[in-house]
């Protein structure tokens, strides 16, 4: 575990796990949580030899709580300043979510050699807000509520988000699992209300349509079906469309957080389109 001081003098926390010679895979987390939301994924790839590295994004975490920069040109700007850090080569980066818009604007930007693939996984890309241009999107005010809710009270905001559609625990039937819906809550309240504030408005309105047009590495970009915070139509089938080597995969009836409620099936998909 280490950090690395950005040009604006934010700490960046990250985690670096496994033979310094293997391929690294790196992973982008969502909002509002830190790389912890990856452990699952790390633990599975360091067993595979691979080495794992997941950072928190500024103002989530362990990373500083910055009065600034919570927007997607600084969080990929971050990123490039950690993998310059590690001098990273050849790397996968995954990313979840907010994390998977982090994904698309760095690779979109990376230095040549840096990045051998990509996975876009229950991402925003391209675009998450309703407009003429997007009219499959979701409205704005819906974001708006989500930042009400969390100036009002973000402790209860931050149990409902995964006790509900997150991970798809409103649904009949779900197999509902304590410990995700705490370590979400202990992940989210360790960030900063200004960072997560903010970042409401990076994942939701920025386009990221250049960015998957710029894109020249092979990029799987995974979704389950039953997305209740990123739909599925609006999100991995236009993206994928976008993309020059994009491959989509469906999954059917899989929530937001499927890398968590679905590891088992999650895992083994990544590590062959790694292996590919």
């Amino acid at each position: 575990m280490g950090t690395v001081t950005t040009s604006d003098g934010t700490t960046i926390f990250y985690k670096d796990w496994g033979p310094r010679d293997a391929q690294p895979i790196v992973f982008h987390h969502g909002w509002p949580l830190s790389g912890d939301d990856w452990d699952n994924q790390m633990l599975f790839f360091l067993s595979h030899g691979y080495r794992v590295i997941a950072h928190d994004r500024r103002g989530h975490g362990r990373s500083s709580q910055s009065a600034t920069g919570h927007d997607m040109d600084t969080y990929a700007a971050d990123v490039a300043a950690v993998t310059d850090a590690l001098d990273l080569k050849n790397a996968v980066h995954i990313g979840h979510s907010t994390g998977g818009g982090e994904v698309a604007h760095y690779v979109a930007r990376a230095k040549p050699g840096r990045v051998a693939k990509a996975v876009l996984l229950s991402a925003v890309p391209p675009i998450m807000v309703k407009s003429e241009s997007n009219p499959g999107g979701t409205p704005i005010e819906v974001f708006d509520e989500f930042r009400a809710a969390l100036a009002a009270n973000r402790a209860q905001f931050y149990i409902e988000v995964p006790s509900g559609p997150f991970y798809g625990f409103n649904r009949d039937g779900a197999k509902v699992s304590q410990g995700l819906i705490d370590n979400w809550w202990r992940q989210g309240m360790r960030g900063a209300a200004n960072a997560h504030y903010e970042c409401i408005k990076a994942f939701s309105e920025t386009d990221f349509t250049e960015d998957l047009e710029r894109i020249d590495v092979p990029v799987l970009v995974a979704h389950g079906t039953d997305d209740q915070v990123v739909p599925y139509a609006d999100a991995g089938p236009l993206s994928a469309e976008i993309l020059k080597h994009g491959t989509l995969k469906s999954y059917e009836g899989f929530p937001h957080g499927m890398h968590s409620t679905h590891a088992e099936v999650v895992n083994p998909d990544l590590l062959a389109f790694v292996k590919s």
